[in-house]
């Protein structure tokens, strides 16, 4: 063998050694981008499910003050009710009446509203007595056309001559009647005499 073929042979193998060099350093720089791809999703999903366990958390937190919010609404528009009807009414002795599923709610504030009505009129607690016969449940999609309540109380003297109808629906109604002209004047206009 010659310089000139020993020359081209080291330079084939060169070649070759550099050939297989640069397909090693592709496979180990395709496996470094895979396993980096690979560890960044993992990382990413990990980051992912902590957010939602976040947000699961806060919205479960949410639901319960709005629980609670609900309650504290719920308990100060019955004793406000209650206290306005008993004020109304003036009687040392009344029969109440509510929904059905309002009566534990009712009976947690019945005292307080009693204590309250007791001191703005100056007289003895009244006594009250919550009735068996209900009002009608709220309005719901089963019971479309039978009577409804929306909430509030009924309250009447013991004779049951005065009656003191202090729900939402008669309320709504109240505030409806009063309004009523408006609603037909900004419906129908001015009608000329």
């Amino acid at each position: 063998m010659n310089d000139s073929e020993v020359s081209t042979q080291i330079q084939q193998m060169v070649r070759f050694i550099r050939q297989e060099a640069e397909e090693k350093a592709n496979e180990i720089s395709v496996s470094a981008e895979e396993e980096f791809n690979i560890e960044k999703l993992q990382l990413v999903e990990a980051e992912k499910k902590k957010i939602r366990q976040e947000y699961e958390r806060k919205e479960k937190q949410v639901q319960v003050r709005k629980k609670m919010f609900r309650k504290l609404n719920l308990d100060l528009v019955y004793s406000w009710h209650l206290h306005l009807s008993l004020l109304r009414l003036k009687e040392p002795s009344v029969l109440l009446r509510c929904r059905k599923e309002d009566v534990q709610l009712v009976e947690s504030v019945l005292n307080s509203a009693k204590e309250e009505y007791a001191e703005k009129a100056e007289v003895r607690q009244p006594e009250i007595i919550v009735d068996k016969i209900y009002l009608p449940p709220a309005p719901s999609k089963q019971n479309e056309h039978d009577r409804y309540c929306s909430g509030g109380v009924v309250l009447a003297s013991r004779d049951g001559k005065i009656v003191f109808e202090n729900t939402l629906d008669a309320r709504l109604e109240v505030v409806f009647r009063k309004k009523l002209p408006e609603i037909r004047k900004s419906l129908f206009g001015q009608i000329a005499a």
